[in-house]
């Protein structure tokens, strides 16, 4: 990790700074009035105002003065310098004349002063040098004032004895908003979007444009294919051939204009055309070569298009790869591929109609990972959560893990930590100091080695309230938690990093080994608490080359704190004590979880009771069943008997009566 160097103490004499705060009323149309403020800082501040009323024969402005003042002492008491009447803001109108004072006093009083503008002495500002005059008091006049005048204006004095004293003014000059530049031509691609360009220079700021079309007002605002741009030229989002033709604008401010610009001829001609576009993606290994093809033709009567290659965003082909690549027409061959020729490339063809652009994505395969990018940070007073997107990691074949390089601003020294769980873009830095401004980078790694470093994040963490027991406050914060004595015997250094990690099947505790003794550490231990009370969480003892324990019953809406223990034969060390708030929705899935469950075990037993209900009625029909056959048998019995019975003795009668019947007769 490279250093950002050690910064060296330097003596210098004492100084006492003034910040000179000047507030400028700007002029209207209207009569109102706008306040403008610059600071003009030399250190710290001691501000004094008074206030100025400036009458140019126009405008009223009130302008704010706060002196700038700046003492340098030095071994000779009697000497010393001092601005006594600085340089106010002014807001002018163009042709106008302007004056900035700059009254000093010092002893001894040979007193020179000179004049910046932004940085550069105004004698050799060439648009300057007719027109400015530096009297005995020291102000700088300017008469008259252009446009291009405004700018912030330094005077220097000194006296030959100790450090220069400075104090600076901001010079603003109006102008009725004016037209710089009238292109004779300009051209519309036939059915695509285009812009006619009116290039105008006003301040205030621009209030509004109009514009003619072959000598007749133009009402953009009424047309669906027309809109007006905020800086006044005009966006034809479809162009036809209705819109050829002769056009002027002219800009107006709150000043007003200054006119019109020259016409404008406006043709609308066939834009170029692509006749071969590069590949959607190219995929090439390290060291190999890529050829992508382009080319375009022009339409009748256009000139013939340019074609150029450029990276994502217009950024042009780098310095290392210039060696590498060959363009032939408008094909482009780069040669032994490294990781960094990655990304986004642009065949851009241009005329004077219109500029199209085709787009394809190179990716190198069997390279380290690139840069993770939009990282993030959320800080509590000791710990600060990172959040980041992966690069590229190298090949679909690939992950990556990352690592974070963090240190307090200022030092030196980078310290590292592994983020768990692998391939996880989230990691949680705990014990950091309050009120303390942390530097951080993010590297991704995988099979092939370290990828790129992504860009520094700085991130501060929350300032700790004040304490309101003083003795309390000092109070070592492991009064709750025991502490083994020095002289217990020989123990490792603290586990480090510390973290809790919410994942799909619980919570992931991890730590790192102790950067001291850690060869003596027999098992490690872990502590938790959701009041003063310590328990142990882990039931075995977790092995040295274990950094990691999966816990998965922590009720959702509480807070844990854990510690982690180093533990040797005799004694032992504890981590930083970390925080950690388990999820309230991890409540809600244990309660909708026996809802649900209790739902179901109660549509389970209304089911069993209808079952057992209509099993039961069956049972019970059946024995109805069963007695009432049985009782219409016996009284079927009982109706065949009587029957047969009196059958037979009606048989008996009928037989009697035939012999009786055959004797007789």
């Amino acid at each position: 990790m490279p250093d950002n160097g050690n910064a060296k103490n330097i003596k210098t004499p004492t100084i006492t700074n003034t910040i000179t705060t000047t507030t400028t009323t700007n002029r209207g149309t209207d009569g109102k009035t706008a306040n403008t403020a610059i600071a003009i800082a030399n250190g710290s501040s001691r501000p004094s105002a008074n206030a100025t009323t400036v009458n140019n024969g126009r405008n009223t402005k009130k302008t704010k003065t706060t002196m700038a003042r700046k003492v340098v002492k030095t071994n000779d008491k009697k000497s010393k310098i001092f601005i006594k009447v600085p340089p106010t803001n002014q807001t002018k109108l163009e042709g106008e004349k302007v004056i900035f004072s700059c009254e000093a006093k010092a002893m001894p009083g040979n007193v020179t002063v000179r004049w910046f503008r932004e940085g550069s002495p105004v004698r050799e500002v060439a648009s300057l040098e007719t027109r400015i005059t530096i009297r005995k008091d020291g102000s700088l006049i300017i008469n008259p004032v252009g446009a291009d005048d405004s700018g912030q204006y330094l005077c220097e004095v000194t006296n030959g004895i100790g450090d220069p004293q400075s104090a600076s003014a901001y010079l603003n000059i109006e102008y009725p908003a004016k037209v710089t530049f009238t292109p004779t031509v300009q051209y519309l691609p036939f059915r695509l979007s285009g812009v006619v360009q009116c290039y105008i220079k006003s301040n205030p700021q621009l209030q509004y444009v109009t514009w003619t079309k072959d000598k007749r007002l133009l009402e953009p605002y009424q047309m669906k294919d027309i809109v007006v741009m905020a800086n006044g030229s005009l966006l034809f989002t479809h162009v036809n051939e209705e819109h050829q033709g002769r056009y002027t604008c002219t800009p107006y401010n709150a000043e007003g204009t200054q006119g019109s610009s020259g016409t404008m001829e406006v043709l609308v001609r066939k834009p170029p055309a692509f006749t071969v576009e590069p590949e959607s993606l190219y995929q090439r290994k390290v060291g190999d070569s890529v050829e992508m093809h382009c080319d375009a033709v022009e339409a009748e009567g256009t000139q013939k298009p340019t074609i150029k290659w450029q990276r994502q965003d217009g950024d042009q082909l780098s310095d290392t790869q210039r060696s590498r690549i060959k363009i032939s027409g408008g094909n482009i061959t780069i040669e032994n591929l490294r990781r960094e020729d990655f990304g986004y490339y642009q065949c851009v063809v241009s005329n004077e109609v219109a500029t199209l652009m085709s787009q394809t994505q190179l990716v190198i395969e069997g390279t380290q990972p690139h840069a993770p990018y939009n990282i993030t940070g959320k800080a509590t007073e000791s710990s600060i959560t990172l959040q980041w997107m992966p690069g590229y990691s190298g090949g679909s074949e690939y992950k990556q893990d990352y690592t974070i390089w963090y240190r307090e601003a200022g030092v030196a020294d980078w310290q590292t930590i592994s983020v768990t769980p692998s391939g996880s873009t989230e990691v949680t830095i705990n014990g950091l100091a309050s009120g303390t401004t942390y530097e951080f980078q993010v590297v991704g790694r995988n099979v092939l080695g370290d990828g790129m470093m992504s860009k520094v994040m700085t991130v501060r963490t929350v300032e700790a309230p004040p304490a309101r027991n003083v003795k309390a406050a000092t109070q070592p914060p492991d009064h709750v938690f025991q502490l083994m004595p020095d002289d217990a015997g020989p123990k490792p250094g603290p586990p480090r990093n510390l973290t809790v990690t919410e994942v799909s099947n619980g919570f992931l505790i991890s730590w790192q080994a102790p950067l001291e003794r850690a060869h003596i550490v027999k098992f490690y231990t872990i502590k938790y608490r959701t009041d003063a009370n310590w328990k142990t969480l882990n039931r075995g003892q977790i092995r040295p080359e274990e950094t990691q324990y999966l816990v998965k019953n922590l009720v959702g809406g509480r807070t844990y704190y854990f510690r982690v223990l180093a533990n040797s034969e005799k004694s032992y060390e504890s981590s930083d004590e970390v925080k950690f708030p388990v999820p309230a929705r991890v409540k809600h899935k244990a309660i909708t979880a026996g809802v649900v469950g209790g739902i179901l075990f109660f549509i389970v037993a209304i089911i069993l009771s209808v079952c057992a209900v209509k099993i039961c009625n069956k049972r019970k029909r059946r024995k109805q069943e069963k007695e009432f056959n049985m009782v219409a048998c016996r009284i079927t019995d009982a109706r065949n008997i009587a029957a047969n019975n009196h059958h037979h003795h009606h048989q008996h009668h009928l037989t009697t009566d035939l012999i009786l019947n055959g004797v007789f007769t």
